[in-house]
């Protein structure tokens, strides 16, 4: 259902950089550019991701309640792509942990205050 995923930013480089690490993790790339605004995917693959400076010419702040969830492809994975963000400047919104339910994530914050997680559920979640 969901095409992709914008998160507003009020400096397109620096979030440019730290998105192309976390991308990079999940052997992703850029797939578009335009002077503000990049977007991370794969063509005619799963839900992208985008980050934009707001169209109105505001401010981008950060939606209360708002998260965007990456899905990783093992625990290791999510516990690295954690890692990373706090490396890049991120800040820690829970460290990686099994959450229950055969759903194991870490959560954290990118460098405008936008809410991400990593995750994996099912066989991968339980370390399989």
């Amino acid at each position: 259902m969901i095409g992709y995923v914008t998160l507003g930013t009020n400096d397109l480089a620096r979030a440019a950089a730290f998105y192309d690490a976390l991308a990079a993790e999940m052997g992703i790339a850029r797939m578009m550019e335009w002077p503000k605004a990049i977007a991370w995917g794969r063509p005619g693959g799963p839900a992208g991701l985008g980050v934009t400076e707001p169209f109105d010419g505001g401010v981008a702040t950060v939606g209360n309640g708002t998260m965007v969830a990456l899905e990783a492809s093992s625990r290791e994975q999510v516990v690295r792509l954690h890692a990373l963000a706090l490396e890049l400047g991120g800040s820690c919104e829970g460290p990686p942990g099994d959450r229950g339910g055969g759903f194991y994530a870490a959560y954290f914050r990118d460098l405008d205050g936008n809410k991400l997680n990593a995750f994996v559920t099912g066989a991968a979640a339980d370390g399989v």
